[in-house]
């Protein structure tokens, strides 16, 4: 008897059941996938903290109860000066569902994943479309030499490659959707290019780590556009070849400030307010982290810190809401406008921002409406004012996008 043969379908069709119930599955189709694709086939093993956050790698095998749960399993750890950290992961099959069911995949339709990883993802949509119109992507060649074997196993074939994802996989183009299982700080030219007309993009566009959010966009004859999914997700950065990994500077609350005041804002925005983080993202130079800093004798944050890749550092503190500064770039401020701006548009959640990428590439940030009163080009300098305003209908464009069209 095989590994596939044993009585892991029971955990499946209960995995499928849950997601059923939750509502994160609406289509017999992707029920049937969830419930038929053996998951402990893509993660032979995986790895856990435990109670000192020390990584552990535990396998799977038989492991029924943890492996067909909703819960993403961590399959690849990377070194980052001297402390582990997750390099790859099976995401948790509740988002995958979700994110199917949001793309709205019918029969016959091309679909290019970015990010095999395991495989598991690719193993859901062959089953439900067929390995010949499934392609996936990944810059580690060995991840994907590990996912065409395994898929191969329970008899799928899809067409994978290992390839920067930014890049897209053209030699295979047009896809009807697109989807990406890591986030991107823009959403890639080379990907609306390979896009059919009227297809679609869903994909994690985050600005810095917690700030953004799941995006799907519709191609449309000179432009991507579309709005950003009300419920949050996130996914790990995509990666390149040409990536390193550069420390950064160490928060000393005991070091000179530059700068002292009080705030009204939430302490820690990226928990409290993540949109208020996502807009803030567009004042701040990229690379800026937040942490903490805790009570030495209960561990319990007293101060949440931002450190930017300059050195520049901000302390909060939780009780007091006092606000310490130091270094060339004010890191609070900010904050501080994305605050207002989002208190004068009257509190916007996700599903109110949206966001536009033309035939060159750009990507523009919007609040309600393409035409409104706030756009922001991400990679252009800072908005000036809470209410950036531009021409109605300025983003009507006479240019055509520069993919194939069939």
């Amino acid at each position: 008897m095989t590994v596939i043969e044993t009585d892991w379908t029971t955990h499946a069709e209960r995995l499928a059941e849950i997601l059923w119930d939750r509502g994160d599955i609406r289509s017999s189709e992707w029920r049937a996938a969830i419930a038929a694709v053996p998951r402990h086939v893509f993660v032979p093993e995986a790895y856990e903290q435990d109670n000192t956050a020390r990584w552990i790698r535990r396998a799977t095998a038989g492991d029924w109860e943890r492996v067909y749960s909703p819960r993403t399993l961590v399959t690849a750890l990377a070194d980052r000066g001297g402390y582990q950290e997750p390099a790859s992961s099976s995401t948790n099959p509740e988002l995958m569902a979700r994110m199917l069911e949001i793309l709205d995949i019918q029969d016959g339709q091309r679909v290019l994943e970015i990010g095999t990883g395991t495989g598991y993802q690719a193993g859901l949509m062959c089953h439900r479309l067929g390995e010949g119109t499934v392609f996936s992507v990944d810059l580690d060649a060995n991840l994907v030499a590990l996912a065409r074997q395994r898929l191969a196993s329970i008899g799928y074939r899809p067409t994978l490659a290992a390839l920067d994802g930014e890049l897209g996989f053209a030699e295979h183009q047009p896809y009807d959707h697109i989807i990406a299982t890591c986030s991107v700080p823009a959403v890639p030219r080379s990907w609306g290019d390979q896009l059919a007309p009227g297809g679609s993009i869903l994909v994690d566009l985050k600005l810095a780590i917690s700030a953004g959010n799941l995006v799907q966009l519709r191609r449309h004859e000179d432009r991507l556009e579309g709005r950003f999914t009300a419920r949050w997700a996130s996914f790990m950065a995509m990666r390149h070849h040409a990536d390193q990994h550069t420390p950064m500077p160490r928060v000393d609350p005991g070091e000179s400030h530059d700068r002292r005041y009080c705030t009204e804002v939430p302490t820690q925005p990226w928990r409290e307010a993540p949109v208020v983080w996502f807009l803030a993202q567009l004042h701040l130079p990229r690379g800026v982290i937040y942490g903490a800093v805790l009570d030495p004798d209960t561990r319990q944050p007293t101060a949440a810190t931002m450190t930017a890749p300059d050195g520049s550092w901000a302390k909060i503190d939780l009780t007091d809401r006092t606000v310490t500064e130091a270094g060339g770039t004010p890191l609070w401020e900010p904050v501080e406008w994305a605050y207002q701006l989002w208190l004068n548009v009257d509190r916007p959640g996700w599903g109110r921002l949206g966001l536009t990428v033309d035939p060159d590439g750009r990507n523009q940030v919007w609040i309600d409406k393409p035409e409104g009163s706030f756009v922001h080009s991400l990679g252009s300098p800072p908005c000036t004012s809470a209410t950036e305003s531009r021409t109605p209908g300025a983003s009507n464009s006479t240019r055509h996008w520069c993919g194939p069209v069939t």
